[in-house]
């Protein structure tokens, strides 16, 4: 299993047509597959196995994995909106509703985007962080569009108990599968 810390503007496959930046630009690691997606405009967690199952585990809503997002929004989030998100608002393909929404800043830790999102002096911005159990395309997104606070930036923090806070941007490290609780991907001591 690899765990990497994907950054801004990188597709989440290993080839691309158009000369885009790939996964195959940070890692050289033959047989391994992402498990679940993050779109090229997002950052951080994403998980590659060579393991069908634990590829299934990941990616299949049955499963209801919690991922876990650090989001920069357009705006002064309000505790309404953060209450929308958690007991679920309706979207064009359904509802949607996080596992939780809060207001908070982001860690020291967190590295520079680049390029930066764009600063608007006259609009402020605020960070959340949102849980889900399911993973809808651009989801988190859409969801904070439809409470009235865009996403400027979305970093995905937590698949499982997995997080991304010991892993430089654009690096990786290996694990060893067996050292990982399936149901829960938390790493055995």
């Amino acid at each position: 299993m690899i765990i990497f810390n994907k950054p801004f503007n990188v597709l989440c496959q290993f080839s691309d047509s158009e000369s885009r930046a790939t996964l195959a630009d940070f890692i050289d690691q033959p047989g391994f597959y992402a498990a679940g997606r993050l779109d090229r405009d997002s950052e951080g967690l994403l998980i590659l196995t060579n393991d069908g199952k634990l590829q299934h585990r990941i990616s299949h809503p049955r499963y209801k994995l919690e991922k876990r997002y650090l989001a920069q929004l357009e705006g002064a989030i309000t505790d309404t909106a953060l209450m929308e998100l958690s007991t679920g608002l309706i979207l064009k393909d359904g509802p949607a509703k996080a596992t939780f929404a809060k207001h908070t800043t982001p860690p020291t830790s967190l590295w520079d985007r680049d390029p930066p999102i764009r600063f608007r002096a006259a609009l402020p911005t605020s960070w959340i962080e949102i849980g889900l159990a399911e993973g809808r395309n651009r989801q988190v997104r859409r969801m904070t569009a439809a409470t009235g606070f865009p996403t400027l930036r979305l970093i995905r923090t937590h698949i499982g108990k997995i997080d991304i806070w010991q892993l430089p941007i654009g690096t990786y490290r290996i694990m060893d599968i067996k050292a990982i609780d399936q149901d829960t991907l938390q790493i055995r001591q």
